[in-house]
């Protein structure tokens, strides 16, 4: 019926995300939002939940998924998304939690309250102490009298308490972590051998023509030809404009000292800076520096940071301010300062050197040319763009519109995996595939600014391709699955000659021996349906898998119980403790929510729900 909070940490959200909201001003439900006297959208025993509590978490709910997704959501996509019955549950759980804390006479001092109060600066005055003007005013906005606010805190309080000994009760039982690390750190040595076709006495032998027509007609699907769409069409792209495009030297010109920066670059260096709080530490650092106690990584780790930390990137002598001359006075690697910059006084670590580039304008041109070229292209489909739309709109056909315009006419035979062409486009595979036969042919635009429009003339069914058509790619496959298959039976006889695993290594095989492989491990070149196998094999034990069209043969040679005394092992072990405790205390907390819930009873009033809803649309 419900879904409670799931931790200490998400328990204090609901009341401090409310006060979050008071501080900001980010919502504004009162009592007088809603029509009627109704205060409460239903209970949980004796306790109520306030409407505008409900209004609020869901509005910020909202509000937090359109931070998610990019876009705004309203309040049906809301609903669409659960969110609504998401906070409904919350606050169920919330009130059963704080009725539990009520029977079992759980409360805090006036001081808890006052201290939280005292807390949010939303409540402070000039001097920045609380201001207990400030605070009535703050909730007269939304509302509230300060003995329900206060009350709100005092029963979060409550809650926290309750829900904090809840959480804390259950632990993993040392025997499961124990079993669990065992099992998840043990390692296995073992011997694998992939077997080729080269591994086989014999090549398989040709096939016959009764062994190629029973393949072929055994499983049609890769040789039937998918269902296909005949389909002609209409299309301009700024590359069937080239020709027509007048390009315009002085504009060309203008375009390259508009974009200088792309083509002349001044000189650069590769720097990173460390900045030290005054200049006695700074010329301690570069004097440890010079005399080779320390490096300048070194240094960065003193203070807490990682080279990444420093980085600069690349920087031209005026991206360097005051430090751009010593810097840029530095003709290899090395280190510059301390100089003052506004941050204090820093070392500069000069990394590498990158000269100064120019590309001049008859270097340019051509790219130029040809961007000008494709863009007044662009330009000259999209003035068309109108009269292409008149004239397919006047019912003109696609053949007509060529005689009409530069648009040029086409057919394809189109099926799902098409992707030559113009059906490299988006836009006309969708098309393509939604097209139904007798629809008018609309105009529709590319990526690149072309625009085409299509007619489907017809759909052919799929049908099996003539055995002549296919022959040989049916021999092939034939071919391929035969020597899976021979190879398989080889590994099998293998396996039964060499069943110690210790022997594989003289079965004439290509082998290679594995030692501590631990699970979920990778082995190059092999499917992961080998290494799983290895940990479900008992030692000593040969086996066979096929899998993705290889055939490997497996010798478990050992397995190997973990060193619980190692710290890497021990780290292992305190996560899969945390972990199983913390999944625990999570389970057993919502099933004593669920209990308390039920045991108190929950009453809903769908009106007053559906009339919060109704604001909130």
């Amino acid at each position: 019926m419900s879904t409670p909070l799931r931790s200490k940490k998400r328990g204090n959200t609901l009341i401090w995300a409310l006060m979050a909201m008071l501080m900001l001003g980010l919502v504004g439900f009162g009592t007088d939002n809603f029509g009627g006297s109704t205060q409460s959208i239903g209970s949980v025993g004796k306790k109520d939940i306030d409407l505008r509590d409900y209004a609020r978490a869901v509005q910020r709910e909202m509000q937090a998924t359109s931070a998610q997704m990019g876009q705004p959501v309203n309040f049906a996509m809301a609903q669409q998304l659960g969110i609504d019955q998401s906070v409904l549950a919350r606050l169920l759980a919330s009130a059963a939690l704080e009725g539990e804390a009520d029977r079992l006479g759980l409360s805090v001092g006036d001081g808890a309250v006052r201290d939280r109060l005292a807390s949010f600066t939303a409540f402070n005055g000039l001097d920045g102490k609380f201001d207990r003007e400030a605070y009535k005013l703050a909730l007269q906005r939304e509302g509230m009298t300060e003995g329900d606010f206060e009350g709100k805190l005092r029963n979060e309080a409550a809650r926290t308490i309750l829900q904090s000994a809840a959480l804390g009760a259950t632990t993993s039982p040392a025997i499961l972590d124990d079993r669990i690390t065992a099992w998840a750190t043990e390692t296995r040595d073992f011997t694998l051998a992939e077997l080729i076709p080269s591994d086989l006495p014999a090549p398989v032998a040709a096939p016959t023509e009764d062994q190629i027509k029973a393949y072929y007609e055994a499983q049609p699907q890769p040789y039937t030809k998918p269902e296909t769409r005949r389909i002609t069409y209409v299309w301009l792209s700024p590359e069937m404009l080239a020709d027509k495009v007048q390009l315009d030297e002085a504009a060309l010109r203008k375009s390259y000292e508009d974009r200088i920066k792309e083509f002349v670059t001044p000189e650069r260096r590769l720097v990173e800076k460390l900045v030290y709080p005054d200049m006695a530490a700074a010329e301690a650092a570069k004097t440890r520096l010079d005399k080779g106690e320390v490096d300048f990584a070194g240094l960065a780790k003193e203070r807490g940071l990682e080279l990444a930390d420093l980085d600069l990137g690349e920087v031209s002598k005026e991206d360097l301010g005051p430090a751009g001359d010593a810097v840029f006075a530095l003709t290899a690697p090395g280190i510059a300062g301390p100089i003052d910059t506004d941050l204090g006084p820093a070392l500069f670590a000069m990394n590498g050197i990158l000269d100064a580039q120019e590309v001049t304008f008859e270097e340019a041109r051509e790219d130029l040319s040809s961007e000008a070229q494709f863009d007044q292209a662009r330009r000259m489909i999209a003035e068309e763009n109108d009269t292409l739309q008149d004239l397919l709109a006047s019912g003109a056909t696609l053949e007509d519109v060529t005689k009409e315009s530069d648009m040029q006419l086409f057919t394809i035979e189109f099926d799902a995996t098409t992707q030559d062409g113009i059906a490299a486009y988006a836009p006309f595979r969708d098309a393509a595939l939604k097209a139904k036969e007798g629809d008018f042919p609309a105009l529709t635009a590319l990526d690149d600014g072309g625009v085409f429009a299509l007619r489907l003339d017809g759909i052919d069914p799929p049908a099996l391709r003539p055995l002549d058509e296919v022959r040989d790619q049916v021999v092939a496959d034939w071919a391929k699955a035969e020597t899976l298959a021979a190879l398989g039976r080889l590994a099998t006889e293998t396996a039964g000659k060499f069943s110690d695993p210790t022997l594989l290594e003289s079965s004439g095989l290509v082998t290679t021996r594995y030692d501590d492989f631990a699970r979920g491990g990778f082995i190059d070149g092999a499917p992961p349906e080998v290494a799983e196998k290895v940990f479900v094999m008992e030692p000593g034990k040969t086996a066979v898998v096929e899998a993705a069209g290889q055939v490997f043969l497996l010798g478990l040679r050992q397995v190997n119980a973990a060193d619980l005394a190692t710290p890497e092992v021990q780290q292992f072990h305190k996560q899969v403790d945390e972990q199983l405790s913390q999944a625990l205390s999570q389970d057993m907390f919502q099933l004593f929510t669920q209990t308390i819930e039920t045991r108190a009873g929950i009453q809903l009033d769908q009106a007053a729900i559906a009339a919060v809803n109704a604001q909130l649309n």
